[in-house]
């Protein structure tokens, strides 16, 4: 898969702090991860209320058989 770029903005402060904290050539990759890890909790979250809209539905078809 080709790498895209993307353009970020970000307070002085929040570039400076990163700048000093993570090593040369490695914010793109921080913000990879970071990302990445971010996508795979949302769609776990999207993936959990799917089924617990499902397990309602189920419930309450049930219920309207009794």
């Amino acid at each position: 898969m080709k790498d895209k770029r993307l353009s970020l903005t970000m307070d002085s402060n929040t570039y400076y702090q990163a700048k000093r904290l993570v090593p040369r050539g490695q914010i793109s990759k921080l913000f990879n991860n970071f990302l990445k890890e971010y996508v795979k909790k949302q769609k776990e979250q999207e993936l959990k209320e799917a089924y617990q809209r499902t397990a309602r539905s189920k419930k309450m078809r049930a219920e309207d058989k009794v």
